[in-house]
């Protein structure tokens, strides 16, 4: 599989970096670590998870994925082989001080999280949210102080503002703390402007990696949805109808699905291919329940759309000026 640096470090990942929200909700440990198991054989080492996932889910705590993910390192014995990615910041239980960015919570949840995952180390640990009650100067020593330890790596942000992330950046440099060196923004086909006005112009000044989530749009760049039609029955489908199931979303849609006509691909897999062949863009995440599903979005990260494909795709999806 293709392998990109991370930002300005030295870590090489895959191009496909394969989202762990459905592990332990959508699938159980046997299904999990089938498609684990083909992610590797692929050739991908770039895992992403969160200690909230799946937390959403009646009976759930929190943690789920990790436990997963743990498990089946430890069945395999290979930790070195992957890269593991995952998150802090979102709650954890109902006290005051079970979620935000404080040293308190990152110092706890570091701990959680290695636990669940049966490792001494994590690889890259993000800022889920960003955290404006707590200063940025108490997350970020907390953040250094764990790259010190050598129970974090690397750190990154998840879902931050472009002038807050300048903010964080300038943070560290001058306090000559460790710096975030991944963002992880919401960005597909349909949602490109919050992106692409000033969190890529950033990244690219910068150097920073950058690993989109969302990149199927929860799916409806699939091709599973369409006009007039019954939704797929999967647990996600009552979401993506409120977000994506608009004139702008179908429209982008029949582009993605002329293209992928034309190219001898699924729509998921065009998607993909654009996504990950944009300027800057370390790697994609996209989550996979099946062997099958994991295999379509390698294919994705293999496909080269030519300059007529990604031009009808621009066009369908350009975001309006001004």
């Amino acid at each position: 599989m293709l392998m990109r640096k991370l930002g300005r470090t030295g870590l090489r990942v895959a191009a496909l970096c394969l989202g762990g929200n459905t592990f332990g909700w959508t699938t159980d440990q046997k299904a999990s670590e089938a498609v684990l198991d083909a992610y590797l054989e692929a050739g991908g080492n770039f895992i992403d998870t969160a200690d909230v996932y799946s937390r959403w889910v009646p009976g759930h705590a929190g943690g789920e994925s990790e436990t997963v993910l743990g498990t089946w390192m430890k069945a395999r014995g290979n930790r070195r082989a992957v890269i593991i990615a995952t998150k802090v910041m979102g709650p954890m239980g109902p006290g005051p001080n079970d979620t935000g960015l404080s040293r308190q919570h990152i110092v706890e949840g570091v701990e959680d999280s290695l636990r669940r995952l049966q490792t001494d180390f994590i690889d890259l640990y993000q800022a889920h949210w960003d955290d404006r009650d707590t200063p940025l100067e108490e997350t970020l020593r907390a953040f250094d102080d764990l790259v010190r330890q050598g129970k974090v790596r690397y750190i990154g942000a998840s879902n931050y503002h472009a002038w807050r992330l300048t903010r964080a950046l300038w943070e560290s440099d001058r306090r000559a703390f460790v710096r975030y060196e991944s963002i992880q923004p919401k960005y597909n086909l349909v949602f490109r402007d919050e992106y692409e006005r000033e969190l890529e112009p950033l990244c690219l000044e910068q150097s920073l990696g950058v690993i989109p989530y969302s990149s199927l749009g929860s799916g409806f760049l699939s091709g599973k949805y369409h006009r007039g039609r019954d939704l797929p029955k999967t647990a996600r489908a009552g979401s993506v109808q409120k977000t994506y199931m608009t004139d702008r979303g179908f429209t982008v849609l029949e582009a993605v699905e002329k293209v992928a006509a034309s190219a001898g691909a699924t729509p998921a897999q065009v998607a993909l291919s654009w996504l990950a062949h944009r300027p800057g863009i370390t790697a994609p995440i996209a989550s996979a329940t099946s062997v099958a599903q994991l295999k379509e979005l390698v294919g994705g990260i293999e496909l080269q759309l030519d300059a007529d494909a990604r031009a009808t795709l621009d066009r369908a999806s350009a975001w309006p000026e001004g």
